[in-house]
């Protein structure tokens, strides 16, 4: 049995700092720089996410951000999936890319919100899954116009929506595939702390507000 637990322990080890490492990549910080917008984290809510590098004024570099920000994610997961045959080493190494885009070790640890390596990931994971809650945070959105509070919203459904039973899609969705949906949920609420208290005190800007 030892023999049997060390190289998996070490599989599991393996998968989780590959996962991390590529999950840490600061797209939003190296594409501002690279093409001579400054550095995102000194503008806006000095956040690297996509949605502050589009107060740099470039949408380009908003939209490339939003796509290497939720592809990290996604690579992380297939790439573990196909090479170990696995849902489980997927979730560990998807899990682990969020964490990383969140906590980055070449930021000090200081990281995005990760709704876009969420979605991301949900959709590599069970792609029908990704739909609905991508469905969600679109639905949230338009009525009530808070991305925050479409992304909160869209979190916290995506695990009751993994256990739906649809298996024309796919669902409900594999155990790993729904801890990772819990796991992420729970971190988008802490990384979101800030957001909740404006929310809860009716001063989160809305999408489209001007600017002040």
């Amino acid at each position: 049995m030892q023999d049997l637990v060390g190289p998996a322990l070490g599989t599991l080890a393996l998968v989780a700092v590959g996962g991390y490492l590529l999950g840490s990549i600061p797209f939003g910080v190296v594409i501002t720089r690279a093409a001579g917008a400054g550095d995102v984290r000194a503008i806006g809510s000095g956040n690297i996410g996509a949605t502050n590098v589009l107060r740099t004024g470039r949408k380009d570099l908003a939209l490339a951000t939003l796509v290497l920000d939720a592809g990290k994610g996604a690579v992380a997961l297939l790439i573990a999936r196909h090479l170990f045959g696995s849902e489980a080493a997927g979730a560990i190494a998807g899990g682990a890319a969020f964490l990383g885009h969140l906590f980055p070790v070449w930021l000090g640890f200081r990281g995005g919100k990760g709704v876009a390596t969420f979605f991301g990931l949900m959709i590599a994971a069970c792609w029908p899954l990704g739909l609905m809650a991508g469905a969600t945070w679109l639905i949230v959105a338009f009525a009530l116009r808070y991305s925050s509070l479409a992304a909160l919203i869209a979190a916290a459904a995506t695990p009751a929506l993994a256990l739906l039973p649809l298996p024309v899609a796919g669902l409900p969705a594999p155990q790993p595939v729904f801890a990772l949906a819990v796991f992420t949920a729970i971190l988008i609420y802490i990384r979101h702390h800030e957001n909740i208290g404006r929310l809860l005190k009716g001063v989160e800007p809305r999408i489209g507000a001007p600017k002040t």
